[in-house]
């Protein structure tokens, strides 16, 4: 009987090794859709203050992360840790995480406030949270100070939806705008730099490459986001628009590709390398930022 169990025990864990990354792998193309779509929530005809879609889009990326099945991963116990298992969603949370903080910073410093007027307590109350130790598990955990941060964006928001306002809206200079494409401009030229190297380890591969795509998943929303916040004052610049669209349609494919197994096959094999089809996207996307830069500019 014992010697059938043991048997019967090989038998399903033979059955479960081929299946289990399966299941990770649409597990985790079903968790990457965010479920929050900024067009549909201000359509053209909805006028805003300014400030509501980049914020609400903010907060809805870092919920999505929170409330998902495995929640937020770069702070779990070693037995379901980021460096075990399941580690594709915790390297791309690690990206997804470093982009929203450097995207809220811009939002406090630069797009709601100008020269020597006061920063906006309820965005200055969700940087500081957004910044807390991403793999503090408690005494605060990263997910409660995340949460708080999410709190505070949609604080601002209904700041800026109540009457009078008590939030201060995005103040739309294409200086300050400039520097959000400046900061992301420098993230994404970091997610080459890892993608593009030679000399990655093995087993830094798909490190490399989720983190980059968590990258591409904020700022393919938050581009969209800012479209529709600058849109009236970019009505008669059609050429900008396009530009901003062609970045959000590269940032999205960067965003949701998600090979079974990251290879990393050389330029005349047989085998992809994901890092280089993931860093065309990323490239192609930075390179765009510096044109709408420069439009900007003029």
């Amino acid at each position: 009987m014992a010697i059938l169990l043991r048997v019967l025990g090989v038998l399903v864990a033979l059955a479960i090794f081929p299946i289990a990354p399966l299941v990770l792998h649409y597990g985790q193309k079903r968790h990457d859709v965010l479920g929050f779509d900024v067009d549909a929530a201000y359509p053209p005809e909805r006028a805003i203050a300014g400030g509501e879609a980049f914020a609400t889009t903010l907060a809805a990326l870092v919920e999505r992360e929170l409330d998902g099945v495995t929640g937020w991963r770069p702070n779990d116990l070693f037995f379901w840790g980021p460096a075990l298992w399941a580690d594709n969603n915790s390297n791309r949370q690690l990206g997804i995480i470093q982009a929203a903080r450097e995207s809220a910073r811009v939002l406090r410093d630069h797009l709601t406030k100008v020269s020597a007027t006061e920063y906006d307590e309820n965005l200055v109350a969700a940087d500081t949270m957004l910044r807390n130790d991403e793999r503090r598990f408690w005494f605060p955990s990263a997910e409660s100070r995340f949460r708080d941060g999410a709190r505070g964006l949609r604080a601002y928001v209904a700041g800026l939806e109540a009457t009078p306002p008590t939030s201060k809206p995005i103040n739309r200079r294409n200086v300050e705008l400039i520097r959000l494409f400046q900061v992301w401009s420098d993230l994404l030229g970091d997610a080459h730099a890892n993608l593009f190297r030679d000399d990655a380890p093995f087993f830094a591969t798909d490190d490399y490459f989720y983190h980059a795509q968590g990258f591409a998943h904020v700022m393919h929303h938050l581009t969209r986001a800012v479209r529709r916040e600058y849109a009236p004052d970019l009505a008669g610049r059609p050429a900008v628009l396009e530009l901003f669209d062609h970045v959000a349609r590269s940032l999205g494919r960067a965003a949701a590709m998600k090979p079974v197994v990251v290879l990393d096959g050389s330029p005349a094999g047989l085998f992809a390398n994901h890092r280089r089809n993931l860093d065309a996207y990323i490239v192609d996307a930075r390179q765009l930022m510096y044109s709408i830069r420069e439009e900007l500019e003029k």
